[in-house]
């Protein structure tokens, strides 16, 4: 196998990406950014309501998947299926407290298909990190 080809494949998981920025916010913060609607809404992509209690299910412009941990503060982890995917692959989003004003959120995803679909979502949540970034100026 092509070392290049192989980037981000497990043994057990295939494809995964992680993604991460450290933000001069606190953890509440971060969390509430995270969790708003208009952040739902930003790595979600919008379309409904989305309940953060395990086990609900989810309907979006960008996919459908179901709610797995909720951890208030610290991490939410989900199923996503966009249009088109094989399978749902699984989002695990982190929020890590380095001191009282500087919080690292994380963005893993794996269960991806191939390559391609990594770089792909390596993309999209280092736009979501960007659109964070600007809401966090703004405030």
């Amino acid at each position: 196998m092509d070392r290049q080809r192989s980037i981000g494949l497990t043994k057990t998981v295939g494809y995964q990406v992680g993604v991460r920025k450290t933000f001069p916010i606190s953890q509440q913060q971060a969390w509430s950014i995270i969790t708003a609607e208009e952040g739902l809404n930003a790595w979600f992509g919008g379309g409904e309501n989305i309940i953060l209690v395990p086990g609900c299910q989810y309907h979006t412009k960008a996919g459908t998947g179901e709610i797995r941990i909720v951890k208030p503060l610290l991490q939410l982890r989900f199923t996503w299926q966009k249009e088109g995917w094989q399978r749902p692959s699984t989002v695990q989003i982190r929020i890590l407290s380095k001191e009282s004003n500087k919080t690292t959120i994380s963005f893993h995803q794996e269960h991806l298909s191939n390559q391609q679909l990594r770089e792909e979502m390596k993309r999209y949540w280092e736009a979501i990190l960007e659109t964070i970034e600007v809401s966090i100026q703004k405030m």
